[in-house]
């Protein structure tokens, strides 16, 4: 398979029309909706091993958010993000007076299970809140109630450990979206509670609108090594949600 191309980006040329996929999946469809679903897919590497409409009704000016893309770019990899998202920036409105529903899978049939996986997604989602975005989390017990599911599978047949898909309206607001997280490596190993987090806060990271960087150090890297959020990842979530979404072409 090919590996992901790297692309150089300046600072002053930050709206990018190629991208090249690779190893991890990335498919965007329509659905009957007339939303655009993305789906999104990383792996954990074992080192040891191998307010809705808050916004909406702005006018959204494209030089005025280059310009700000330009000023906030230094100490983030948001050009990252513009390639793989074809010049165009996803995110949820602000959701702090209504925090978004989220339910996790309390209980699979899986061998291997461990109630801690549990506590471990929900200390991803409070991790990426405590980067001071305007987003909150309510953690629900009734599926039908939640917006965001978390969902889990023994493994994936693909060399993943986490799948995201999220759907997003025509002005590129992210409407609902579902995380799916393995218990087990695609080759049969299983992951640890560590893993597990680290797995959460990247899948938690593409569920709020971010994709993958290219330097491993960070927790948005398609094959995750790390365990927590770099400075980059926090950056580049702030600058996301500092901007209203869509393209800045």
């Amino acid at each position: 398979m090919k590996s992901l191309q790297l692309i150089s980006i300046p600072l002053s040329a930050l709206v990018v029309t190629v991208a090249a996929w690779g190893l991890f999946e990335s498919v965007e469809m329509r659905d009957g909706r007339g939303l655009t679903e993305v789906t999104r897919g990383a792996t954990w590497v074992d080192e040891g091993r191998a307010t809705p409409g808050s916004r909406r009704g702005r006018k959204r000016d494209v030089q005025a958010v280059r310009r700000q893309l330009e000023r906030g770019a230094t100490g983030t990899y948001i050009a990252d993000v513009l390639i793989e998202h074809d010049s165009a920036l996803a995110r949820w409105p602000d959701r702090v007076n209504k925090p978004l529903r989220v339910w996790i899978e309390p209980d699979p049939a899986l061998e291997g299970w461990n109630p801690d996986f549990e506590h471990q997604v929900r200390a991803a989602f409070d991790e990426w809140v405590a980067v001071d975005i305007p987003m909150r989390f309510r953690f629900v017990a009734d599926s039908a109630d939640a917006e965001v599911h978390v969902t889990w599978v023994d493994r994936f047949n693909e060399p993943i450990s986490g799948k995201t898909r999220w759907a997003r309206d025509g002005r590129w607001w992210i409407v609902d979206g579902n995380i799916t997280i393995a218990l087990r490596h695609s080759s049969g190993p299983m992951l640890s509670a560590a893993a597990i987090h680290a797995i959460a806060l990247h899948e938690v990271g593409h569920l709020l609108g971010l994709d993958h960087s290219q330097n491993p150090e960070n927790i948005m890297t398609p094959r995750v090594r790390v365990k927590s959020l770099s400075e980059a990842d926090r950056a580049t979530m702030r600058l996301l949600y500092s901007l209203p979404p869509g393209t800045v072409r």
